[in-house]
């Protein structure tokens, strides 16, 4: 029986090899992805998640995920993971920073999936988060 971390890991694998159709397999047909990167960050079904996927395989050139650490659920179907990012765009400039998954199965694929990163916001509200931490000072 493969584990939420194993199902995750064949994600981030296809991804890395930019195989889409293995990456697709990885997720249950009523799975639900947010990633605040992409365009559409909350993606809901096979369709949704599919487009998010060629988006993402347009847009980077290479994927690169390293687990550094698994906190499994105790239910055994669940997991949240530290990830060392770095990918590279199309043009060669690189992404480096960390991330958390926090992904949920059932029958060993993937049915909800989160990512989140380590900074603020951006748009408008980070843009008044950035003013009101310099008038703090």
């Amino acid at each position: 029986m493969s584990t939420a971390k194993d199902a995750l890991q064949s994600l981030f694998t296809a991804l890395e090899n930019r195989d889409h159709s293995a990456a697709m397999a990885t997720f249950t047909d009523d799975a639900v992805l947010f990633d605040p990167h992409y365009p559409n960050p909350t993606m809901a079904g096979r369709a949704a998640i599919g487009k998010g996927l060629d988006w993402g395989l347009k847009s980077i050139e290479k994927f690169g995920f390293t687990i550094e650490k698994t906190y499994s659920g105790e239910d055994g179907t669940s997991c949240a993971v530290e990830i060392d990012t770095r990918h590279f765009l199309k043009g060669g400039k690189e992404l480096h920073f960390p991330q958390a998954f926090f992904v949920e199965t059932r029958d060993g694929k993937i049915s909800a999936l989160r990512a989140y990163e380590p900074y603020g916001p951006n748009g408008f509200m980070g843009f008044m988060l950035r003013l009101s931490h310099r008038f703090a000072k």
